[in-house]
């Protein structure tokens, strides 16, 4: 239920910014509003002040909305009212009404990101678990225990690190882009710091899936190899393993930390049968030496070892708070660096340079806002800041019946100094259904696929 309220609250949230930004420009550009609608199909609600003013209706299938206008093109509009009609204004005035739904909507995302925090965010440390085996950050040098404190593309301009989270957004970037990343790193026990080249330029062009993450070898924050809840019957609690024990070795090769435990039990698995593992365990002083053996089970089409216990304790946090004018800025910068993000995955897809795995539909989208509500309020609030640059970059997208098609239109007009003729319209318009189509089809069936571990 939680879920579906938090995605029913996104969509609403959304609509309306998007819709109002239509709406309030159209208003001061002088155009007579007819109805402003959250959704599509039967009304559920309306209301209207007067018969002369805009009817604001809620209607059943809230996957959309829409302002409707006054136009001649849609009907007799009489003639003391044909100087509100949405046609008869400047080729100007109609590009600003077509784009302010876009432009709330990235405006939205800006405020969104500073009040999540001006809030605040409790945040892992970036205190590094140990790299996966052969990834770029084990062949950088990195350990666990690390924690980074600054990054810089250059070796020259360095920037702060505020937290994992941080680190990981920044990581992301610079694999998109195929930039290397240099970083400061202090060592366990903060003694001295070294600079490690993180080679990212190495998995350009490559999907962002979880294997390239694997591939990148960033994972969870640093945390000590204890044990914590033991699940009855489970592999853990028939080997004798008890809540509060360390994990010292797993067949001879010590562990350094939560990470590195978890890759051990997840390689517990050869050709699709169980290993045995010989584990050194301290409990209360004392070492102990247990034979564990993991269960198979699968993470999409790979076998891998479970043990039904909690590996490892909570990570240190960090409240990562900014004041207003700070948190305005780095709002707007983040909404920037995630539009550009967002285009340069589009086009790596359009070329073919990335997976059309990548796009995610609304039960995907559903399943983020259910979490993120959990997970308290600045992170949803950074969730739906998220998902409101992705709505304002898609819609300026050029594609008929996007707004951004819409602008396309309005530049041949302002190019040629004539409008796009009503036959090329009609056809435009089923291409861009057809597209629309094809996409919504293939970001539903990625969800779909990602929910029945396929992705």
């Amino acid at each position: 239920m939680t879920t579906v309220l938090a995605f029913l609250l996104t969509l609403g949230v959304l609509i309306v910014i998007h819709e109002y930004g239509h709406y309030r420009v159209a208003r001061a550009c002088g155009v007579k509003v007819l109805r402003f609608s959250v959704g599509f199909g039967r009304v559920l609600w309306r209301r209207q002040a007067t018969p002369d003013s805009t009817e604001f209706v809620l209607s059943a299938l809230p996957l959309g909305g829409y302002v409707r206008m006054l136009d001649e093109r849609e009907g007799p509009v009489s003639p003391d009212e044909q100087d509100q009609a949405f046609n008869r204004k400047s080729l100007r005035q109609r590009a600003a009404i077509v784009a302010a739904g876009p432009a709330a909507n990235l405006l939205l995302a800006v405020v969104l990101y500073a009040a999540a925090q001006w809030i605040g965010v409790d945040e892992p440390r970036a205190i590094l678990s140990a790299p996966v085996a052969g990834s770029l950050a084990e062949r950088a040098g990195l350990r666990a225990g690390d924690e980074v404190t600054a990054l810089s593309s250059d070796g020259q301009d360095w920037q702060d690190v505020a937290s994992l989270t941080d680190l990981r957004w920044r990581v992301t970037q610079a694999a998109v882009q195929g930039e290397r990343l240099h970083m400061l790193v202090g060592e366990p026990g903060g003694h001295r710091s070294r600079t490690v080249v993180l080679e990212l330029d190495r998995v350009a062009g490559q999907d962002m899936d979880a294997a390239m993450v694997r591939q990148i070898g960033i994972g969870a924050p640093y945390s000590e190899p204890v044990l914590g809840e033991v699940k009855p019957a489970g592999p853990a609690a028939r080997a004798g393993l008890m809540e509060g024990d360390r994990v010292l070795r797993v067949d001879g090769q010590p562990i350094g930390d939560a990470q590195a435990l978890r890759e051990r039990i997840r390689q517990g698995v050869r050709q699709g049968a169980s290993v045995p593992q010989s584990w050194t365990v301290e409990r209360q002083g004392r070492n102990l030496e247990l034979t564990v053996e993991p269960r198979v089970a699968t993470e999409g089409s790979t076998a891998i070892g479970r043990i039904d216990a909690f590996v490892g304790q909570p990570p240190q946090m960090v409240n990562v708070q900014r004041g207003p004018v700070e948190g305005l800025v780095n709002g707007a910068a983040r909404t920037w660096e995630v539009s550009v993000l967002t285009l340069k995955m589009m086009g790596r897809m359009l070329v073919g340079e990335a997976s059309l795995k990548n796009l995610s539909g609304p039960l995907t989208i559903a399943d983020y806002a259910g979490q993120s509500v959990q997970r308290g309020l600045p992170d949803y609030l950074a969730f739906l800041a998220l998902v409101s640059v992705s709505l304002g970059v898609l819609n300026l997208l050029p594609l008929p019946m996007l707004d951004g098609g819409h602008l396309m239109y309005y530049l041949f007009e302002g190019l040629t100094g004539r409008p796009v003729s009503e036959l090329w319209l009609k056809w435009l318009q089923r291409g861009g259904a057809f597209i629309m189509l094809l996409l919504m089809s293939l970001a539903l069936s990625n969800d779909v696929a990602r929910l029945l571990g396929l992705h």
